[in-house]
């Protein structure tokens, strides 16, 4: 059966998918921030990744798709939930518990910055260019405004926080770049998303209940509970159903514009649900993060060139 062609254009169907993931990834930062608020971060992901796995484990089944039973698959599938579960889910969880869900969002929003660092070293055939480069600069100016100068006087819980976020998307970087294997490999994306999230769950599970022992917490409140069961169902499992989908209708690249959405959903959630603020630093470090995305990303510039380039030549023809 041949597969679809990936669309170059994005069709209306494609930005309708795309604004859905954006919501249910940005719902993710409104979810941890009310459960963070009973229950500490270990407790939440390992929560979150055990649902998730569920879901996925029944959904490949009601497919037809079996997971792969070799050693090396299995390893890969431990890289890369470290790197793109263990690590940068428990970071942004205990972050959550002190700053803002939506400064949490535009931090993470960073990945994509970090992503071309890593594979600039890691990898032969994503280079930095100039302009890649003026992105990350640019970017990462932002990301100095949003955490301010008290980060040179004191690393309080707040910007400790914000470092952890930070932290999660140099680890969403690295899993990006390792995550490169699974196409090579063969193994089918939902395989690998319902793999990894069932291995997360046997490091995650453990290591709350050693560390955190939940069963001594006092019972969470329903709008707790609902966090939790939205954040494994919603923004775990049925993210990647979309994603993946996503994937293989418009390609990575397309996909890639969650990244300037995710945040835009965060924050209204943020501020209509858990009444946040942002100070203007937050806001004018945003700005700054957008801009270098819009650089790294290179289509805007792309598309303002091209048409400069068609209005040029009728200009000297009137002329």
């Amino acid at each position: 059966m041949p597969q679809a062609a990936i669309h170059k254009t994005m069709t209306a169907s494609d930005w309708a998918l795309l604004t859905v993931l954006s919501v249910v990834w940005g719902g993710s930062f409104l979810f941890v921030g009310v459960a963070v608020r009973e229950l500490p971060p270990l407790t939440i992901v390992a929560l979150r990744v055990l649902t998730a796995a569920g879901a996925l484990l029944l959904v490949l089944r009601l497919m037809g798709v079996d997971l792969p039973r070799t050693r090396q698959v299995w390893a890969a599938f431990l890289g890369m939930s470290i790197l793109n579960n263990v690590i940068p889910f428990t970071l942004i969880a205990w972050g959550q518990s002190h700053i803002a869900s939506g400064l949490a969002s535009v931090l993470n929003a960073t990945t994509p910055l970090f992503t071309v660092i890593v594979a600039h070293f890691l990898t032969a055939d994503e280079r930095l260019t100039g302009q890649r480069l003026a992105g990350v600069i640019v970017g990462f100016i932002g990301v100095a405004v949003m955490i301010g100068s008290a980060a040179a006087a004191s690393l309080d819980a707040g910007i400790l926080a914000q470092l952890a976020v930070l932290g999660a998307a140099l680890s969403y970087g690295f899993s990006g770049v390792f995550g490169r294997r699974f196409k090579t490999m063969g193994i089918p994306p939902l395989a690998t998303a319902a793999g990894q999230v069932m291995v997360s769950s046997a490091i995650l599970l453990p290591a709350a209940l050693i560390v955190e022992q939940p069963w001594t917490l006092a019972v969470p409140s329903t709008a707790a509970m609902l966090s939790l069961a939205a954040l494994g169902l919603v923004s775990t499992a049925f993210a990647y159903l979309i994603f993946f989908r996503l994937l293989a209708r418009a390609g990575a690249t397309n996909v890639g514009l969650v990244t300037f959405l995710i945040p835009v959903s965060a924050i209204l959630f943020g501020v209509s649900v858990l009444g946040e603020t942002l100070m203007v630093r937050h806001v004018a470090g945003m700005v700054l993060i957008g801009a270098g995305l819009v650089l790294i990303d290179g289509r805007v510039l792309s598309a303002i060139s091209a048409r400069l380039a068609v209005k040029e030549p009728a200009s000297r023809g009137n002329g």
